[in-house]
Protein backbone atom coordinates (compact mmCIF):
# COMPACT_ATOMS: atom_id res chain seq x y z
CA UNK A 1 0.00 0.00 0.00
CA UNK A 2 1.09 3.38 -1.03
CA UNK A 3 0.39 6.67 0.16
CA UNK A 4 -1.74 9.35 -2.15
CA UNK A 5 0.13 12.20 -3.75
CA UNK A 6 -1.11 15.43 -4.36
CA UNK A 7 0.58 15.90 -7.48
CA UNK A 8 -1.75 13.55 -9.49
CA UNK A 9 -5.78 12.14 -9.21
CA UNK A 10 -5.12 8.67 -7.75
CA UNK A 11 -7.65 5.73 -8.40
CA UNK A 12 -10.47 5.08 -6.10
CA UNK A 13 -8.65 1.85 -5.48
CA UNK A 14 -5.24 3.57 -4.76
CA UNK A 15 -7.56 5.93 -2.03
CA UNK A 16 -9.30 3.43 -0.09
CA UNK A 17 -5.99 1.31 0.42
CA UNK A 18 -4.71 4.00 1.84
CA UNK A 19 -2.83 3.49 5.16
CA UNK A 20 -4.47 6.92 6.28
CA UNK A 21 -8.45 6.16 5.65
CA UNK A 22 -7.17 3.72 8.49
CA UNK A 23 -5.92 6.06 11.03
CA UNK A 24 -8.93 8.48 10.09
CA UNK A 25 -11.57 5.44 10.69
CA UNK A 26 -9.84 5.20 14.35
CA UNK A 27 -9.86 8.96 14.43
CA UNK A 28 -13.55 8.93 14.17
CA UNK A 29 -14.03 6.43 17.07
CA UNK A 30 -11.97 9.13 19.41
CA UNK A 31 -14.42 11.64 18.18
CA UNK A 32 -17.46 10.09 18.69
CA UNK A 33 -17.03 7.78 21.88
CA UNK A 34 -17.12 11.13 24.64
CA UNK A 35 -19.79 12.21 23.32
CA UNK A 36 -22.89 10.43 24.30
CA UNK A 37 -20.74 10.19 27.80
CA UNK A 38 -21.98 14.05 28.81
CA UNK A 39 -24.99 13.83 26.94
CA UNK A 40 -27.75 10.78 26.09
CA UNK A 41 -25.74 7.87 28.40
CA UNK A 42 -25.01 10.78 31.22
CA UNK A 43 -29.27 11.51 30.86
CA UNK A 44 -29.81 7.69 31.72
CA UNK A 45 -27.34 7.50 34.31
CA UNK A 46 -29.03 10.70 36.06
CA UNK A 47 -32.01 9.33 35.86
CA UNK A 48 -31.60 5.85 37.07
CA UNK A 49 -30.07 8.30 40.11
CA UNK A 50 -33.21 9.80 40.39
CA UNK A 51 -32.46 13.40 39.52
CA UNK A 52 -35.12 15.54 38.39
CA UNK A 53 -35.63 16.60 34.84
CA UNK A 54 -35.30 19.95 35.28
CA UNK A 55 -31.70 19.36 36.68
CA UNK A 56 -31.09 17.08 34.00
CA UNK A 57 -31.72 19.57 31.67
CA UNK A 58 -29.72 22.44 33.12
CA UNK A 59 -26.95 19.68 32.77
CA UNK A 60 -27.42 19.48 29.09
CA UNK A 61 -25.99 22.92 29.06
CA UNK A 62 -22.46 21.28 29.55
CA UNK A 63 -22.83 20.33 25.71
CA UNK A 64 -22.12 24.10 24.50
CA UNK A 65 -18.40 23.45 24.81
CA UNK A 66 -18.82 22.18 21.41
CA UNK A 67 -20.22 25.55 19.92
CA UNK A 68 -17.69 27.29 21.57
CA UNK A 69 -14.67 25.52 20.42
CA UNK A 70 -13.51 28.18 17.75
CA UNK A 71 -12.64 30.44 20.90
CA UNK A 72 -9.78 28.01 21.95
CA UNK A 73 -9.06 26.73 18.52
CA UNK A 74 -6.46 29.62 17.31
CA UNK A 75 -4.13 27.99 20.80
CA UNK A 76 -4.11 24.87 19.26
CA UNK A 77 -2.94 26.02 15.64
CA UNK A 78 -0.28 28.43 17.61
CA UNK A 79 1.18 26.15 20.26
CA UNK A 80 2.69 22.33 19.44
CA UNK A 81 3.11 20.01 22.27
CA UNK A 82 7.43 19.01 21.91
CA UNK A 83 5.89 15.64 20.87
CA UNK A 84 4.52 13.18 18.25
CA UNK A 85 4.09 16.87 16.00
CA UNK A 86 1.78 19.95 15.78
CA UNK A 87 -1.28 17.72 15.56
CA UNK A 88 -0.51 14.06 17.30
CA UNK A 89 0.67 15.42 20.44
CA UNK A 90 -2.13 17.79 21.34
CA UNK A 91 -4.57 14.64 20.14
CA UNK A 92 -2.31 12.59 22.51
CA UNK A 93 -2.88 14.76 25.30
CA UNK A 94 -6.46 15.37 24.55
CA UNK A 95 -7.06 11.37 24.68
CA UNK A 96 -4.92 10.88 28.19
CA UNK A 97 -7.41 13.45 29.75
CA UNK A 98 -10.15 12.33 28.27
CA UNK A 99 -9.25 8.52 29.53
CA UNK A 100 -8.38 10.35 32.42
CA UNK A 101 -11.46 12.43 33.43
CA UNK A 102 -14.08 9.73 32.38
CA UNK A 103 -12.22 7.54 35.05
CA UNK A 104 -13.10 10.03 37.32
CA UNK A 105 -16.79 10.24 36.46
CA UNK A 106 -16.87 6.34 36.77
CA UNK A 107 -14.89 7.18 40.51
CA UNK A 108 -17.26 9.63 41.86
CA UNK A 109 -20.93 9.00 40.41
CA UNK A 110 -24.24 11.28 40.82
CA UNK A 111 -24.78 9.34 43.76
CA UNK A 112 -22.19 10.84 45.62
CA UNK A 113 -22.90 14.41 44.57
CA UNK A 114 -23.81 16.47 41.91
CA UNK A 115 -21.66 19.34 41.41
CA UNK A 116 -18.37 17.34 41.41
CA UNK A 117 -20.02 14.83 38.89
CA UNK A 118 -21.27 18.29 36.85
CA UNK A 119 -17.65 19.64 36.96
CA UNK A 120 -16.68 15.86 35.29
CA UNK A 121 -18.95 16.73 32.80
CA UNK A 122 -17.82 19.76 32.03
CA UNK A 123 -14.38 18.83 31.92
CA UNK A 124 -14.81 15.73 29.55
CA UNK A 125 -17.06 17.69 27.25
CA UNK A 126 -14.45 20.26 26.89
CA UNK A 127 -11.53 17.85 26.13
CA UNK A 128 -14.00 16.09 24.02
CA UNK A 129 -14.12 19.48 22.14
CA UNK A 130 -10.46 20.14 22.45
CA UNK A 131 -9.97 16.56 20.72
CA UNK A 132 -12.56 17.56 18.07
CA UNK A 133 -10.59 20.72 17.16
CA UNK A 134 -7.30 18.76 16.41
CA UNK A 135 -8.50 15.81 14.52
CA UNK A 136 -10.68 17.87 11.96
CA UNK A 137 -7.36 20.15 11.70
CA UNK A 138 -5.25 16.69 11.24
CA UNK A 139 -7.54 15.06 8.91
CA UNK A 140 -8.06 18.71 6.53
CA UNK A 141 -3.66 18.84 6.52
CA UNK A 142 -3.18 15.47 6.07
CA UNK A 143 -5.50 14.17 2.98
CA UNK A 144 -5.13 15.46 -0.72
CA UNK A 145 -7.40 17.13 -2.49
CA UNK A 146 -8.88 13.61 -4.50
CA UNK A 147 -9.07 12.12 -0.95
CA UNK A 148 -11.28 14.27 1.09
CA UNK A 149 -14.66 12.83 0.22
CA UNK A 150 -13.44 9.21 1.21
CA UNK A 151 -11.90 10.39 4.41
CA UNK A 152 -15.24 12.28 5.42
CA UNK A 153 -16.60 9.17 4.97
CA UNK A 154 -14.41 7.01 7.15
CA UNK A 155 -14.46 10.22 9.99
CA UNK A 156 -17.86 9.92 9.56
CA UNK A 157 -18.41 6.11 10.00
CA UNK A 158 -16.28 5.74 12.72
CA UNK A 159 -17.74 8.43 14.69
CA UNK A 160 -21.21 7.24 14.31
CA UNK A 161 -20.23 3.77 15.39
CA UNK A 162 -18.64 5.25 18.17
CA UNK A 163 -21.56 7.14 19.43
CA UNK A 164 -23.60 4.40 18.79
CA UNK A 165 -21.51 2.17 20.91
CA UNK A 166 -21.30 4.67 23.81
CA UNK A 167 -24.86 5.21 23.88
CA UNK A 168 -26.81 1.99 22.94
CA UNK A 169 -23.25 -0.80 23.92
CA UNK A 170 -23.11 1.82 27.52
CA UNK A 171 -26.81 1.28 28.18
CA UNK A 172 -26.38 -2.16 27.65
CA UNK A 173 -23.34 -2.50 29.95
CA UNK A 174 -25.16 -0.57 32.85
CA UNK A 175 -27.89 -2.96 33.06
CA UNK A 176 -24.70 -5.97 33.35
CA UNK A 177 -22.46 -4.44 35.15
CA UNK A 178 -23.24 -0.91 36.64
CA UNK A 179 -23.01 2.63 35.47
CA UNK A 180 -19.46 3.32 37.13
CA UNK A 181 -18.28 0.26 35.70
CA UNK A 182 -19.85 1.39 32.22
CA UNK A 183 -17.52 4.47 32.85
CA UNK A 184 -14.63 2.74 33.15
CA UNK A 185 -15.14 0.51 30.09
CA UNK A 186 -15.40 3.73 28.21
CA UNK A 187 -12.28 5.17 29.51
CA UNK A 188 -10.38 1.80 28.64
CA UNK A 189 -11.57 2.43 25.13
CA UNK A 190 -10.13 6.39 25.08
CA UNK A 191 -7.21 4.82 26.78
CA UNK A 192 -6.88 2.15 23.63
CA UNK A 193 -7.83 4.70 20.80
CA UNK A 194 -3.66 6.64 21.85
CA UNK A 195 -2.20 3.32 20.13
CA UNK A 196 -3.46 4.44 16.89
CA UNK A 197 -2.02 8.17 17.52
CA UNK A 198 1.08 6.91 18.29
CA UNK A 199 1.32 5.00 14.68
CA UNK A 200 -1.04 7.30 12.77
CA UNK A 201 0.91 9.43 10.29
CA UNK A 202 1.48 13.52 10.92
CA UNK A 203 0.57 16.16 8.41
CA UNK A 204 3.44 17.13 6.00
CA UNK A 205 3.86 21.46 7.18
CA UNK A 206 3.33 22.92 4.27
CA UNK A 207 3.40 26.19 5.90
CA UNK A 208 4.40 27.26 8.89
CA UNK A 209 2.08 27.70 12.17
CA UNK A 210 1.03 31.40 13.10
CA UNK A 211 4.42 32.95 14.98
CA UNK A 212 2.25 34.25 17.72
CA UNK A 213 -1.16 33.97 19.32
CA UNK A 214 -2.14 37.83 17.79
CA UNK A 215 -1.16 36.12 14.08
CA UNK A 216 -3.66 32.84 15.10
CA UNK A 217 -6.52 34.90 15.69
CA UNK A 218 -6.42 37.44 13.16
CA UNK A 219 -4.65 35.83 10.40
CA UNK A 220 -7.31 32.74 9.77
CA UNK A 221 -10.19 35.66 9.91
CA UNK A 222 -7.91 37.95 7.87
CA UNK A 223 -7.30 35.04 5.14
CA UNK A 224 -11.16 33.82 4.93
CA UNK A 225 -12.58 37.45 4.53
CA UNK A 226 -9.75 38.58 2.21
CA UNK A 227 -10.03 36.53 -0.38
CA UNK A 228 -12.28 36.72 -3.31
CA UNK A 229 -15.53 35.90 -3.18
CA UNK A 230 -14.62 34.29 0.13
CA UNK A 231 -17.87 36.35 1.69
CA UNK A 232 -20.14 34.60 -0.83
CA UNK A 233 -18.65 31.18 -0.26
CA UNK A 234 -19.48 31.16 3.40
CA UNK A 235 -23.03 32.10 2.63
CA UNK A 236 -23.00 29.29 0.47
CA UNK A 237 -22.14 27.10 3.38
CA UNK A 238 -24.52 28.52 5.92
CA UNK A 239 -27.72 28.09 2.76
CA UNK A 240 -26.62 24.31 1.57
CA UNK A 241 -28.42 22.87 4.32
CA UNK A 242 -31.16 24.96 5.05
CA UNK A 243 -34.10 23.25 3.87
CA UNK A 244 -32.50 19.86 5.35
CA UNK A 245 -32.40 21.45 8.63
CA UNK A 246 -35.55 23.26 8.72
CA UNK A 247 -37.34 19.60 7.32
CA UNK A 248 -35.61 17.93 10.60
CA UNK A 249 -36.17 20.35 12.88
CA UNK A 250 -39.26 19.17 13.90
CA UNK A 251 -39.66 15.68 13.41
CA UNK A 252 -40.35 13.95 15.98
CA UNK A 253 -43.46 16.45 16.91
CA UNK A 254 -44.34 16.24 13.56
CA UNK A 255 -43.93 12.01 13.72
CA UNK A 256 -46.43 12.36 16.75
CA UNK A 257 -48.71 14.91 15.38
CA UNK A 258 -49.16 12.52 12.62
CA UNK A 259 -50.64 9.59 14.90
CA UNK A 260 -47.14 7.75 15.48
CA UNK A 261 -46.66 6.80 19.15
CA UNK A 262 -43.39 7.53 20.86
CA UNK A 263 -42.20 3.83 20.96
CA UNK A 264 -43.04 3.69 16.73
CA UNK A 265 -40.67 7.22 16.68
CA UNK A 266 -37.72 6.18 19.06
CA UNK A 267 -37.38 2.23 17.89
CA UNK A 268 -37.28 3.03 14.01
CA UNK A 269 -35.93 6.43 13.99
CA UNK A 270 -33.27 5.60 15.87
CA UNK A 271 -32.31 2.83 13.92
CA UNK A 272 -33.42 3.89 10.41
CA UNK A 273 -31.41 7.11 10.52
CA UNK A 274 -28.42 5.39 12.26
CA UNK A 275 -28.03 2.82 9.09
CA UNK A 276 -29.34 5.48 7.00
CA UNK A 277 -26.64 8.27 7.81
CA UNK A 278 -23.93 5.34 7.64
CA UNK A 279 -24.57 4.26 4.38
CA UNK A 280 -25.29 7.86 2.67
CA UNK A 281 -21.78 8.67 4.25
CA UNK A 282 -20.15 6.09 2.39
CA UNK A 283 -22.01 6.39 -1.34
CA UNK A 284 -21.69 10.01 -1.35
CA UNK A 285 -18.02 9.47 -0.20
CA UNK A 286 -17.42 6.80 -2.78
CA UNK A 287 -19.63 9.07 -5.47
CA UNK A 288 -17.79 12.59 -4.74
CA UNK A 289 -14.63 10.71 -5.67
CA UNK A 290 -16.02 10.48 -8.96
CA UNK A 291 -18.04 13.56 -9.67
CA UNK A 292 -16.20 16.17 -7.96
CA UNK A 293 -17.15 18.65 -5.78
CA UNK A 294 -19.29 20.90 -7.65
CA UNK A 295 -21.27 18.70 -9.05
CA UNK A 296 -21.47 16.21 -5.84
CA UNK A 297 -22.74 19.53 -3.92
CA UNK A 298 -25.38 20.27 -6.90
CA UNK A 299 -26.73 16.80 -7.27
CA UNK A 300 -27.00 16.24 -3.59
CA UNK A 301 -28.15 19.11 -2.60
CA UNK A 302 -31.34 18.37 -4.92
CA UNK A 303 -32.15 15.20 -4.01
CA UNK A 304 -31.74 16.74 -0.28
CA UNK A 305 -34.71 18.99 -1.48
CA UNK A 306 -36.70 16.19 -3.21
CA UNK A 307 -36.65 13.74 -0.01
CA UNK A 308 -38.09 16.83 2.08
CA UNK A 309 -41.25 16.23 0.27
CA UNK A 310 -41.40 12.47 1.39
CA UNK A 311 -42.58 14.25 4.11
CA UNK A 312 -45.74 15.81 2.78
CA UNK A 313 -46.19 12.50 1.64
CA UNK A 314 -46.12 11.24 5.20
CA UNK A 315 -48.13 14.60 6.27
CA UNK A 316 -51.07 13.83 4.25
CA UNK A 317 -51.20 9.53 4.45
CA UNK A 318 -51.30 9.73 8.06
CA UNK A 319 -50.16 6.95 10.54
CA UNK A 320 -48.38 4.75 8.16
CA UNK A 321 -45.08 3.09 9.73
CA UNK A 322 -43.73 1.89 5.87
CA UNK A 323 -44.18 5.18 4.69
CA UNK A 324 -42.85 7.02 7.33
CA UNK A 325 -39.62 4.36 7.59
CA UNK A 326 -38.84 4.75 4.02
CA UNK A 327 -38.92 8.46 3.65
CA UNK A 328 -36.68 8.58 6.99
CA UNK A 329 -34.50 6.40 5.41
CA UNK A 330 -34.41 8.06 2.35
CA UNK A 331 -33.94 11.45 3.79
CA UNK A 332 -30.98 10.92 6.20
CA UNK A 333 -29.34 8.78 3.23
CA UNK A 334 -29.06 12.18 0.93
CA UNK A 335 -28.57 14.41 3.81
CA UNK A 336 -25.20 12.19 4.74
CA UNK A 337 -24.12 12.27 1.72
CA UNK A 338 -24.80 16.40 1.35
CA UNK A 339 -23.46 16.04 4.84
CA UNK A 340 -19.92 14.55 3.40
CA UNK A 341 -19.82 17.16 0.80
CA UNK A 342 -19.99 20.11 2.30
CA UNK A 343 -17.28 18.55 4.91
CA UNK A 344 -15.17 18.34 1.62
CA UNK A 345 -16.12 22.03 0.95
CA UNK A 346 -14.92 23.18 4.58
CA UNK A 347 -11.84 21.52 4.06
CA UNK A 348 -11.03 22.65 0.75
CA UNK A 349 -11.20 26.43 1.96
CA UNK A 350 -9.08 25.73 5.64
CA UNK A 351 -5.83 27.21 5.29
CA UNK A 352 -3.07 24.62 6.44
CA UNK A 353 -1.57 27.22 9.07
CA UNK A 354 -4.98 27.92 10.90
CA UNK A 355 -6.51 24.81 9.95
CA UNK A 356 -8.11 23.79 13.51
CA UNK A 357 -9.53 27.82 13.80
CA UNK A 358 -10.87 28.10 10.73
CA UNK A 359 -12.34 24.53 10.37
CA UNK A 360 -13.93 24.80 13.98
CA UNK A 361 -15.28 28.11 12.68
CA UNK A 362 -16.43 27.21 9.61
CA UNK A 363 -18.31 23.82 10.67
CA UNK A 364 -20.08 26.25 13.42
CA UNK A 365 -21.30 28.30 10.80
CA UNK A 366 -22.75 25.69 8.72
CA UNK A 367 -24.75 24.77 11.82
CA UNK A 368 -26.10 27.48 12.38
CA UNK A 369 -29.50 26.93 9.90
CA UNK A 370 -29.90 23.67 12.81
CA UNK A 371 -29.56 25.91 15.31
CA UNK A 372 -31.55 29.34 14.27
CA UNK A 373 -34.75 27.56 12.85
CA UNK A 374 -36.17 26.28 15.46
CA UNK A 375 -38.81 28.93 16.42
CA UNK A 376 -39.37 30.18 12.76
CA UNK A 377 -40.07 26.20 11.68
CA UNK A 378 -43.04 26.13 14.70
CA UNK A 379 -44.76 29.04 13.34
CA UNK A 380 -44.52 28.33 10.31
CA UNK A 381 -45.92 24.64 10.74
CA UNK A 382 -48.38 25.69 13.15
CA UNK A 383 -49.56 28.55 10.73
CA UNK A 384 -49.52 26.35 7.35
CA UNK A 385 -50.28 22.68 8.58
CA UNK A 386 -47.76 19.88 8.19
CA UNK A 387 -48.21 19.32 4.30
CA UNK A 388 -47.76 22.86 3.28
CA UNK A 389 -44.59 23.50 5.13
CA UNK A 390 -42.89 20.33 4.29
CA UNK A 391 -43.68 21.65 0.61
CA UNK A 392 -41.72 25.09 1.76
CA UNK A 393 -38.81 23.29 2.79
CA UNK A 394 -38.50 22.45 -0.61
CA UNK A 395 -38.12 25.66 -1.78
CA UNK A 396 -35.94 26.82 1.68
CA UNK A 397 -33.51 24.52 0.00
CA UNK A 398 -33.30 26.51 -4.03
CA UNK A 399 -31.09 29.18 -2.75
CA UNK A 400 -28.01 27.29 -1.21
CA UNK A 401 -28.77 25.56 -4.26
CA UNK A 402 -28.63 28.72 -6.90
CA UNK A 403 -25.47 29.71 -4.69
CA UNK A 404 -23.53 26.72 -5.66
CA UNK A 405 -24.44 27.30 -9.42
CA UNK A 406 -23.20 30.67 -9.26
CA UNK A 407 -19.90 30.21 -7.36
CA UNK A 408 -19.39 26.86 -8.89
CA UNK A 409 -15.57 28.05 -10.76
CA UNK A 410 -14.78 29.09 -7.03
CA UNK A 411 -15.93 25.69 -5.55
CA UNK A 412 -13.96 23.96 -8.32
CA UNK A 413 -10.46 25.19 -7.22
CA UNK A 414 -11.04 23.77 -3.97
CA UNK A 415 -10.89 20.44 -5.76
CA UNK A 416 -7.46 21.20 -7.17
CA UNK A 417 -4.43 19.47 -5.49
Amino acid sequence: MSDIKDSAKPQLRDILTSPRLGAVVVMGVASGLPFNLTESTMQAWLKDAAISNTTIGWLSLVGLAYALKPFWAPLLDRFSMPFLGRRRGWILVFQLALAAALAAMATHGPEQGLAPFAALAVVVAFFSASQDIVIDAWRTDLVSAAERGPAATAANLGYRLAAWFSFAGALILADLIGWRSTYFVMAGGMLAVTLVTFLAPEPEQRAPPPRTLQEAVTGPLRQLLAGEGMLLLLLTIVLYKVGDAFALKLLTPFLMDVGFSKTEIGAVTKTVMLIANIAGAVVGGLWLVALGLVRALMLFGIVQAIANLGYFLVAIQGDNLLLMSVVVFLDNFVGSMGNTALVVFIMGICDVRFSAFQYAALSAIAVLPRNLLGAPAGILSDALGWAPFFVLTFFTALPGLAMIWWQRARIAKLDLP
